[in-house]
């Protein structure tokens, strides 16, 4: 990080950015206060989270949680980076494994997001979430898999992004599908099937869309958001490879 980057990231308020208290309360850690954050928020969604709530979900007055955390910014930037502790990244594939790993990766980052929907929604409001030791992990990982496939170092950061970007940009409104889905209290093809008429009247004069859309009826909606995100993906790596010159 240059001098520049590293007085950016000193001004601006983060839970990376100042030291951490050496004597903690006993009964209490950032530890534990993390893990209870993270479980409030895949039960309820972020609208559910405040330290006031989370200190009651703990049996706790929020002002103990203040001790080891400062505010609300801080405890998001802290639970990203627990959740991102959860990819499985392989090892740098080298020049003939590097795209089954990126896409092992890919997937992996998915399913995170996919278990904790909520993440979606606050990715733009992290602050410094690039200082968190899983993202630094992750990132670290995944630019040697870039490199272990040939891309040089200026550009392996670059393809590396490209892969992480269309993951998160395709699970994103995935992730806020099925928040929506969660909150109708049904099951996927309960819901999809519940808005067949609407659908269908909305599709009357589209023909090609209501092709499309009949000839998919009755599939696993789960299976085909898999195959949906895996084709993205695909296309994204056949990018990469082509750059590299190979097939």
């Amino acid at each position: 990080m240059s001098s520049s980057e590293q007085q950016t990231s000193a001004s601006v308020p983060s839970v990376w950015t100042r030291p951490r208290r050496q004597k903690e309360q006993p009964a209490l850690s950032q530890e534990q206060i993390v893990a209870a954050a993270v479980r409030l928020l895949d039960a309820e969604g972020i609208e559910a989270l405040s330290m006031r709530k989370l200190g009651t979900e703990m049996g706790t007055a929020a002002t103990s949680l203040y001790r080891h955390v400062a505010n609300k910014d801080e405890l998001i930037e802290l639970v990203v980076d627990e959740v991102y502790g959860e990819l499985q990244l392989p090892e740098a594939g080298g020049p003939d494994g590097w795209r089954e790993a990126l896409s092992q990766g890919g997937h992996s980052l998915r399913d995170m997001v996919l278990r904790h929907p909520w993440v979606a929604s606050v990715l733009g409001q992290v602050g410094l979430s690039h200082l968190g030791p899983n993202l630094i992990r992750m990132s670290e990982r995944m630019l040697k898999l870039a490199l272990s496939a040939g891309f040089p170092p200026g550009e392996a950061d670059l393809a590396m992004k490209a892969v992480i970007s269309y993951v998160i940009g395709a699970t994103t409104s995935e992730a806020s599908y099925l928040s929506l889905l969660a909150r109708s209290g049904k099951s996927e093809a309960e819901w999809l099937e519940s808005l067949l008429p609407a659908a269908e009247a909305a599709l009357e004069d589209h023909p090609m869309v209501k092709d499309h859309a009949s000839a998919r009826h009755g599939q696993d909606p789960a299976r085909m958001r898999e195959e949906i995100f895996d084709y993205g993906l695909q296309r994204v790596l056949d990018g990469l490879a082509a750059r590299l010159g190979r097939s």
